[in-house]
């Protein structure tokens, strides 16, 4: 795909609209994110924020509405975005050592016959040191923690080297440690110029991680900047008007 300038927005969600069969699921998303911010999809589980990461790697279609990918249709754009999704298909007893799994991320950048070069083994080397995991190159995947392995999958992801990058729960279940280090990883991925779009339910990982923020449950309650849309009003009205108690940054749902 031809190179476009740096002010060319990596993403842009023009009313988008999506549905499995005659089922909606998201209606009248907008926003756009640009080269280096990262937004955070914040809504209850079933509200689509899956769907529309699905939808952004043209995994799934769009019934109204557009979307635009650098500068194009998310087919064409492909090679310049990488994803780490919620639940990774490797399997943990499966014998392949952290340094192969990062590899993969060059896969698409390689030869036909996926030999690696100097330079790709180069790019693996600086994404695990980016996620802090350098020493741990030649280990089996699987003897790894949970949270050491999810920095693993954002190397993989951080060694293709792409232009946009969409996370879906990457934060799910993983210590302070792995915590610090994801957020840290990203912050260089931004520093570099790339776009983030993360989901996630922590309001302060939005808060640490994420300029704007987009509020959904299958309609959008807000996007925009953090401290703007981050309002109890908000997101008592996303989470389905039920009685919503902010303590710190942690949100209690209960009934009404």
């Amino acid at each position: 795909m031809t190179e476009r300038p740096p002010s060319t927005p990596a993403l842009i969600l023009d009313r988008v609209s999506v549905a499995y069969g005659d089922v909606p699921v998201l209606e009248d998303v907008t926003g756009t994110v640009n080269p280096g911010e990262s937004v955070a999809l914040i809504g209850p589980n079933g509200a689509g924020k899956s769907t529309l990461i699905k939808a952004v790697l043209g995994m799934v279609p769009v019934v109204r509405g557009r979307i635009e990918v650098l500068g194009g249709p998310p087919a064409q754009a492909r090679r310049h975005v990488a994803y780490v999704p919620q639940a990774d298909t490797l399997d943990p007893d499966f014998p392949i050592s952290v340094e192969q799994v990062v590899l993969m991320g060059r896969y698409r950048w390689m030869g036909r016959f996926r030999r690696a070069s100097r330079a790709d083994r180069e790019e693996v080397a600086a994404a695990l040191e980016a996620v802090g995991l350098a020493d741990r190159a030649r280990d089996r995947f699987g003897t790894l923690s949970g949270g050491q392995r999810q920095r693993v999958l954002l190397a993989r992801a951080i060694a293709a080297r792409p232009r946009l990058l969409l996370l879906d729960e990457p934060f799910n279940g993983v210590d302070a440690v792995s915590q610090h280090a994801l957020l840290e990883a990203l912050a260089g991925l931004k520093a570099q110029g790339t776009a983030v779009v993360v989901s996630t339910h922590d309001l302060a990982i939005a808060h640490l991680a994420c300029e704007e923020v987009c509020l959904i449950n299958r309609h959008q309650f807000g996007f925009g900047p953090t401290g703007e849309v981050l309002t109890p009003e908000r997101l008592r009205a996303t989470y389905g008007g039920r009685a919503l108690e902010l303590r710190g940054d942690r949100v209690i749902v209960g009934q009404t």
